[in-house]
Parts: C-alpha cells; structure tokens; sequence
C-alpha cells in the first residue's frame, strides 16, 4: 500500500461503505473518520553495548465516546503512525460490535524486537510506558499485548506506570500475569472467541466441525491457540504458515509436536510428516475454513483468487485488503471480519479490567461462559444485519460498530 492508499484509508473506505447504510449526520461523520489525539514520542534506550538508541513510538486514542480507550501495543519494525491509526479506528468499532464500555486505542514502538535482548526490550518498554504516561490509565485508555508483546511486557508496563503513581495500579494494563492481577483465560481468549464465531457461522452455513479442513495463516499466539482448539473440538488443521512459509499435510498436522518444532527451530517449515510451500501456495489447499493470524494485507489482490476455503475467519486485524474482500464476496466466501472474530480478546481483557477495579476474580469457568455469551449475541446481531440489509458480514459489523459509536457521540453532544 502507497502512502496515498495506505491502511488507514482501507477503513475510511469501510466506514463510507457502512455509512451508506447509516446516513450519519455529516459532522458524525468526520468525526468519526479523524482520530481523537495521536501522540508521538521519541524513546531514548541504552542497548547492551552502551550505546543510546532513539526508537520512535506511537499511541492513538480514535475515540472515546463509549469510555476508556482500549487497545494494544505492537512491537514491529513496519509501525507507522497510518498503521497504528487505523488499528485504533478498527478497535473502536470492534468494542462496539462486542458492547463493551470502551472506546479504541492502539500504540506501538517501530523496533526489531526479534534482534533485541530481554533487557534491552524491559528498558524500551518501561522509557515508551514513561513516556505515554500522561496518555493511559484505568480509567483514561488501557492497553494491552499486540504484535510481538506479551503479558511480560504487560508485567513491566504495570510497573511502571505504578512507580510514577506511588502505588500499585493493576488497572492500566490488560493480558499481564495473574499474579499481578491478570485475568485466567486471557491468553487464548482472542482465539476461543474466534472458534465461537466459527461454530456459530457452521450452524448458519449447515456445515459440522467434524472432520472440516483448516488452514491458518501465522503461528503466534492467536493461530497457535485456533490450530490447537479446532483440533481439539474435532477439525483437521492440515496447513500452518508463519513469516518463513508454510507446511501442508492433508492427512492432518500434530499441533503439538508442530509447536515445539518452531519452539526448536524458529519456523514451522521443515516439520513432518508435512510438505513445505511458500503462504500463497497454502492458500490455495482445499480446506473449508481459513484463519489469517498475522498481520493485515495478508491477503491481497495477489493471491487473493488461489483460495479455496469457503470461510475466513480473521483472527488478525484486516488481513485481507479491500480489493480481495470484494473478489471473496463475489466467490461467496463467507468472511467473519476480525472486529467480530477476534474481539474474544478485548472481551476478556474487559473481563480482567471489571476485576483489577472491584478486586474480585472470577473462575475460568465463568469467563469463558461469559465470553461464550457476548461472542454469539454479537454474532447474530451482525448476521441479522447482513440479511436485512443485504450486505457481507464485514461492512454489516462496521455499521453496528459506528452505529453504536455514533449514538454515544450524538447524545454527549458537543463540549463547550
């Protein structure tokens, strides 16, 4: 994507198409398609060799309407200011389409975390979390582990912020350790609540999880836990991919044993029984469910017509671009869109702020009965708008989500 048709003006284009639908007022509008605030800082770090290098970090808070900004941090040499706008835009109509009191935030840091030591990323972490400070807090905008971060870096992100307080502030984050007051089923969460909405699709679509082929593309923590439930409940997960390739076996590949390979190697090629192919090659394995669960635009107009899965469920956000959206919708694909398949994620991590704040904990059989819950009422709800309105699941979860956004925004009204 150009700087001109970049990924923030993907979704000013699904927001205009949502609008069609919805006729906001022309001030609702603009304001929805302008970020809040945007904060840039600059993040001084002293590497293992002695040298002070400058990292360049960023966090938005696109609107807040609903409440606190919500959103996750991402570490990744490709962050840009577009980029971690329009996540934040997506993270707004995402905790709209779930419910939830929140509005949506995003940050990140533009690094190489993969080249980086544990000390050198605990002192970029606790300098970026100093210096975004003044932007986040439990009752203000609360993030969470994105892109090669995890509940570690929640741990000291915690810690931080509770150092400048003067007290322990376990509100401000989610995804961090229990120990610390995470929450239990946080770290599958975004995953569980994918499988709910494939489970839910089967039932409208009058397919059975038994024995249906998956392919997923990314084998972090969001593909990681979707191979690994799917397996589990009785699907055949017969390709992985990760930022290397990919490996296909259609006899069914050993998730377990798959995951301690890349644990020894670094990357799921070279595991077998299983053939190694490059992703695009994998997408076009004839497997009835995909899930892309890395970064968006990984499915474009590209490769886009090699895929022969019959649903997409996007556990990442937006990784299939514009053009290709509209060439599945055209081949009858039926896409769950990730502001849908993914939000188990920010549901849970709501789950764990309601606890930080009233310092009660649930048990993990009532988080995942509530997830349950608020992940198939969302569901339907964008179903029973794609049908009215005779629009694809993905432009029929943007017109819930700003609806809902633009609801708040008209009955706050206008300060001063």
């Amino acid at each position: 994507m150009t700087a001109e048709n970049g990924f923030f003006h993907e979704i000013l284009a699904t927001l205009e198409a949502a609008n069609k639908h919805l006729n906001l007022p022309p001030a609702t509008f603009e304001r929805l398609s302008i970020p809040r605030r945007s904060l840039i800082v600059s993040v001084p770090v002293q590497m293992d060799n002695g040298r002070i290098r400058f990292f360049t970090g960023y966090r938005v808070q696109y609107d807040t309407a609903r409440g606190p900004a919500k959103g996750g941090i991402r570490y990744h040499p490709h962050v840009t200011l577009d980029e971690i706008t329009a996540l934040a835009a997506l993270m707004t109509w995402k905790c709209a389409v779930v419910d939830l009191p929140f509005g949506g935030a995003k940050g990140g840091v533009a690094c190489d975390p993969t080249s980086m030591s544990q000390g050198e990323l605990m002192r970029l972490t606790r300098r970026y979390t100093y210096e975004i400070s003044t932007f986040i807090g439990p009752e203000s905008d609360i993030p969470a582990p994105d892109v090669y971060t995890d509940e570690q870096t929640m741990a000291w992100m915690m810690d931080t912020f509770s150092m400048i307080k003067g007290y322990s502030v376990p509100g401000v984050v989610t995804g961090k350790p229990v120990c610390i007051g995470g929450s239990l089923g946080r770290a599958s969460a975004t995953s569980d609540g994918l499988v709910i909405t494939v489970m839910e699709a089967l039932k409208h679509l009058n397919l059975s999880m038994k024995g249906m082929t998956v392919t997923v593309l990314g084998f972090g923590k969001v593909g990681f836990h979707a191979a690994r439930i799917l397996d589990s409940v009785g699907a055949k997960v017969i390709g992985v991919a990760d930022s290397k390739g990919g490996v296909l076996n259609n006899d069914g590949l050993d998730i377990a044993a798959l995951a301690k390979h890349k644990a020894d190697t670094g990357t799921v090629c070279g595991f077998r029984p299983g053939t190694n192919m490059s992703v695009d090659e994998l997408l076009g394995a004839p497997a009835t469910l995909l899930v892309p669960a890395a970064l968006e635009g990984q499915i474009h107009i590209g490769n886009v017509r090699n895929i022969k899965a019959r649903i997409i469920a996007e556990g990442a956000n937006n990784p299939i671009t514009n053009e290709a959206d509209k060439v599945l919708a055209d081949a009858g694909v039926f896409v769950i869109p990730g502001i849908l398949a993914n939000a188990g994620g920010v549901v849970v991590s709501y789950f764990e702020w309601v606890q930080d704040l009233q310092r009660y904990f649930w048990d993990e059989a009532e988080i995942k009965k509530r997830l349950t819950s608020i992940i198939s009422k969302s569901f339907h709800e964008v179903l029973d708008i794609s049908r009215k309105d005779k629009v694809d699941m993905r432009t029929a979860a943007t017109i819930l989500g700003v609806k809902r956004v633009a609801e708040a925004i008209n009955v706050r009204g206008l300060y001063p």
